[in-house]
């Protein structure tokens, strides 16, 4: 997956573009559709194009006639590769030592906000999440209301491998998927696919890919009504009438690893669950490049993991993000971000000098720095609880 993650990031400079439309439905009711359109970095994440979905969000809230919003990228091959970290690392290097990053508080504060909105947005939300989904990608989709997958369904939170942790709520998600298994894809950012997004419960229907062009004139046809609550539920019914046989998913890797990964992860505290992980020696390749991506993650960040799983066990949404927002910024202040960014995207050379260099060494005071709020009023204190 870090492959991947290079091969997209490394094309994040370019200007990237959301096309805002609304197409007109029978009875004068409209359909809000959002295209993500920036294919060569694999429709990755600015401040800009995170502007612009908020905003229109914001518009159709209070537009009676827009009765369902689609989220989509214009590419098959992705719907959205993350954030631009590259940018973020050259405004830390611009203004070092100033805490928080004016350029990293902006794009953290306004990413998550837009997420947030998502996850309490009044009207059906559909997100069509084929292809690659990485990181801020996983963010805009996680919180939809109805979120479809398909065959090329690729998703990840590799944040363990460039300094920086599962953020746009992953806090939140993957505190609620199965079992520990929310525990171990954060710590490894291992990928998954269309049965595990809908098994841990990022996804809710499995249609192909093929298929998205039909799904978006059925919706342009559609009976909408002024009840979200029947708008939501026609949604419901159209999508599982577009439905792919369950026997044309690919097997999920969470499923089938479900008892090896409780086994990994049961023990109390995280030196103990990293030793276990990294001393796998089954047959799954998959558990197997799981480990490996653990040990050449950044140990900040595994602790990062472990302590966000903690502290926000009882906290709302809102209090989860609020959180993520001190521990993103922190995250630019100290060194492994860069690092990480400078080893996978900028010398390519894979090999980050993480400091701390050990699971070890990341005392508790250090990582306390990490939680230490860098201002006096909250950027997100206005977020609904």
């Amino acid at each position: 997956m870090a492959e991947i993650l290079a091969e997209i990031l490394a094309e994040s400079t370019l200007i990237d573009t959301v096309k805002i439309e609304e197409r007109d439905c029978p009875g004068g009711m409209k359909l809000g559709v959002i295209t993500l359109d920036a294919p060569k970095s694999l429709h990755a994440l600015n401040l800009e194009m995170i502007r612009a979905i908020d905003g229109a969000l914001v518009r159709w809230a209070d537009d009676a006639a827009v009765a369902c919003v689609v989220l989509q990228s214009s590419t098959d091959k992705a719907f959205c590769a993350g954030g631009d970290v590259r940018s973020l690392r050259t405004a830390v290097a611009e203004q070092a030592g100033v805490v928080p990053n004016p350029q990293a508080l902006a794009f953290f504060a306004e990413e998550y906000r837009l997420d947030h909105r998502i996850h309490t947005y009044a009207k059906p939300l559909l997100v069509w999440g084929g292809g690659i989904v990485m990181g801020g990608g996983l963010g805009l989709m996680a919180g939809a209301s109805h979120r479809v997958v398909t065959e090329s369904t690729r998703i990840a939170m590799p944040e363990i491998t460039i300094g920086l942790f599962p953020d746009v709520g992953g806090s939140w998600f993957l505190g609620r998927m199965p079992g520990r298994s929310g525990l171990f894809l954060g710590l490894t950012g291992a990928p998954m696919n269309a049965a595990d997004a809908l098994y841990t419960g990022l996804g809710d229907y499995f249609l192909r890919q093929e298929e998205r062009a039909m799904v978006l004139d059925a919706l342009a046809l559609a009976q909408w009504q002024a009840s979200a609550q029947a708008n939501s539920e026609q949604l419901d019914r159209l999508l599982r009438g577009f439905s792919a046989p369950a026997t044309s998913l690919p097997a999920s890797e969470v499923r089938a690893n479900f008892d090896a990964i409780a086994v990994l992860t049961q023990a109390p505290t995280l030196p103990e669950v990293v030793a276990a992980i990294a001393a796998y020696d089954g047959d799954s390749v998959w558990l197997q490049k799981a480990a490996h991506s653990l040990a050449k993650g950044a140990p900040t960040s595994a602790a990062l993991v472990w302590a966000m799983r903690e502290r926000t066990r009882h906290m709302s949404l809102a209090q989860v993000f609020q959180l993520e927002l001190i521990v993103a910024v922190q995250c630019c202040a100290h060194a492994d971000f860069s690092e990480g960014v400078r080893a996978l995207l900028i010398d390519k050379d894979n090999a980050p000098q993480w400091q701390p260099a050990s699971l070890a060494d990341v005392s508790g005071a250090y990582l306390n720095e990490y939680f230490t709020a860098p201002w006096t009023q909250h950027p997100l204190a206005d977020l609904p609880i």
